[in-house]
C-alpha cells in the first residue's frame, strides 16, 4: 500500500516461480491485506502493535481492540487460502500474558506461523531464549524472530531465539534495516551452520557475492571488518597469524568456517605487523627467493614505509624486492605506456584510447565500457592481442592531500591465473591517470609471472 510501484514489483516477483514462498507484509488492515492477495503473494505476514507505548500512541487502540483486529485478519487471509504469519509488534516490550493471549488467538484463527520481533532492539540474548521457550509451552505452530540492532545484539538474539525452540529467523543481506539494521543473513546463517551445526537451504558458497550485489545496488558499503564477508574476515597480517595461518589455517581461524565455504578467499596484509614468513610465501607466489640479509632489508623497507601511514601492496613488495636483487628494470617490463585518453558523457558510451609499446613493438587499441576506469581496463588488455588476463574485483580512490588539486590515491584489486589475487595501487593528482598506471602495474606483474 506505500505505492503503486512497491505493489506492480511485489507483483511481478510473486510471478516469477521461485522455489520459496514469496510473502508480503501488511498491517492488520483489510485494505493493505488485500493489496497482499492482489500481488498473488504465498503468504501474508500481518502485524499490529500489541505494547502499551505502541498500542496507545500509534494506533490508539484497546486490547481488545487490537486482539478483535488481530483475529480477523488472520482469518481474513486464511479465507482466502493463503498462509498467513502473524506478528505482535514490539512484542519484547508487551506485557508477557496479553502477548500470549493474542498468540494464542490468532493460533486459533488458522495462523500458520507466530513472528516474535524485538522491534526496537532492546532484549538481550538470554531473555529471548526464556521468551521463546515460554512461548512455546502454548504454541505449537512454528515459532519465527525479527531482532533489530539497536545494541548490536540481533544476530545473538536471533540465535538465542533458535536455542529458545524458534524455527525460524528473519534475516537482511548485509543486515540492512530500520535505524541500525536487523540480524545479518551471513552471520546468522554461519553461525547456525558452523557453530549449531544446524541446517538451513541456503547456498552459503553464493553470501560474498550476493553481499557485493546488494553493497552495489544500495551504494551503502560493507565495512571491512564486517564478519563473514568483510574484506578482513580472513585477512591476517599479524606475524604470529600469518605464521600460524600459512602452516594450519584453524590456528587463526575458525576452521568450522573457511573463507570456500561463503564463496571468500584468504589473503596475506602486507604492513608494519606483517612477519617474515608472510613476506617469503607473498613472494615465492611471485616466483622471488631472497637471501636473509634482502629479506631483512625488505623487512626494514616496509616497517619504514608503514611507520609513514602508507598502505603496501602486493605489487609494491614485488617491485621493491626486485630492485633488491638487481632486477625490475624499466626495459624488463612487457608493457610501457606511451599515451592515452579517454572521452565520456552524458549521450555516449566511455572510450579508451591506450598506445604501448609492449615487448618493443608498438601497439595501440580503442576500447568502450560502461565508465571509464572499465574503458581503460578494455584497452589495456586489448593491446596484449587481445587477451583479457585479469578481471577488476574492488577499485577505490583515497585523497591523499586536500583541495581541488588533491593527490588522489587510486587502489585496484585484479583476479589473475584462476582466483589468484592482486593488489596495486598509483599516486596522481590525475585520478584517470593514477587509474591507467594502476592497470598497467597489475598487467605487467601478471605478464612477468607467466
Amino acid at each position: 500500500m506505500s505505492s503503486e510501484g512497491e505493489k506492480q514489483n511485489v507483483s511481478e516477483i510473486a510471478k516469477m516461480g521461485l522455489e520459496l514462498d514469496v510473502c508480503g507484509l501488511s498491517r492488520s488492515v483489510f485494505s493493505d491485506l488485500d493489496a497482499c492477495l492482489e500481488c498473488e503473494v504465498d503468504m501474508v505476514h500481518t502485524f499490529i502493535p500489541t505494547s502499551d507505548v505502541q498500542r496507545i500512541h500509534t494506533i490508539n487502540k484497546s486490547r481488545e481492540e487490537v486482539l478483535d483486529m488481530a483475529i480477523r485478519a488472520v482469518e481474513h487471509v486464511k479465507d482466502h487460502g493463503v498462509k498467513c504469519m502473524f506478528s505482535p509488534m514490539d512484542a519484547t516490550r508487551t506485557d508477557f500474558d496479553y502477548l500470549l493471549q493474542i498468540s494464542k488467538a490468532v493460533q486459533e484463527a488458522g495462523c500458520d506461523v507466530i513472528n516474535i520481533p524485538d522491534t526496537v532492539g532492546v532484549f538481550v540474548p538470554s531473555a529471548m531464549k526464556a521468551l521463546i521457550a515460554d512461548i512455546k509451552k502454548d504454541i505449537t505452530i512454528p515459532i519465527d524472530v525479527h531482532c533489530h540492532n539497536d545494541f548490536g545484539l540481533a544476530v545473538a538474539n536471533s540465535l538465542a531465539a533458535v536455542e529458545g525452540g524458534g524455527r525460524q529467523v528473519q534475516v537482511t543481506i548485509n543486515g540492512l534495516g530500520e535505524r541500525a539494521g536487523n540480524a545479518d543473513l551471513a552471520e546468522t546463517v554461519m553461525s547456525l551452520h558452523s557453530i549449531y551445526r544446524a541446517k538451513t537451504n541456503i547456498k552459503t558458497e553464493y553470501l560474498l557475492e550476493t553481499a557485493h550485489m546488494v553493497e552495489r545496488t544500495t551504494g551503502v558499503r560493507i565495512p571491512p571488518t564486517m564478519p563473514v564477508v568483510g574484506d578482513n574476515a580472513f585477512a591476517h597480517e599479524s606475524g604470529i597469524h600469518t605464521h600460524g595461518v600459512l602452516t594450519r589455517t584453524d590456528t587463526f581461524e575458525p576452521g568450522i568456517m573457511t573463507p570456500e565455504m561463503v564463496g571468500h578467499k584468504r589473503r596475506i596484509v602486507m604492513g608494519k605487523h606483517a612477519g617474515r614468513h608472510a613476506v617469503v610465501k607473498a613472494l615465492e607466489d611471485a616466483g622471488i627467493e631472497l637471501d636473509n640479509d634482502q629479506l631483512n632489508e625488505i623487512m626494514t623497507w616496509m616497517k619504514d614505509i608503514s611507520k609513514k601511514g602508507k598502505c603496501i601492496t602486493d605489487t609494491d613488495l614485488i617491485i621493491i624486492a626486485e630492485d633488491i636483487i638487481g632486477k625490475g628494470k624499466k626495459s624488463e617490463r612487457p608493457i610501457d605506456l606511451i599515451e592515452f585518453f579517454v572521452q565520456t558523457g552524458n549521450s555516449r558510451p566511455p572510450i579508451a584510447h591506450v598506445t604501448a609499446m609492449v615487448r618493443g613493438e608498438k601497439k595501440e587499441a580503442f576500447s568502450k565500457g560502461i565508465g571509464p576506469v572499465e574503458a581503460l581496463l578494455n584497452a589495456v588488455q586489448s593491446i596484449i592481442n587481445g587477451q583479457k588476463i585479469m578481471k577488476l574485483k574492488d577499485y577505490r580512490i583515497e585523497a591523499i592531500s586536500s583541495g581541488s588539486d588533491a593527490l588522489g590515491e587510486v587502489f585496484i584489486v585484479v583476479e589473475y591465473d584462476k582466483g589468484k589475487i592482486m593488489t596495486v595501487s598509483a599516486a596522481n593528482e590525475d585520478i584517470i591517470k593514477a587509474t591507467v598506471e594502476a592497470i598497467v602495474k597489475a598487467m605487467n606483474r601478471i605478464l612477468m609471472l607467466q
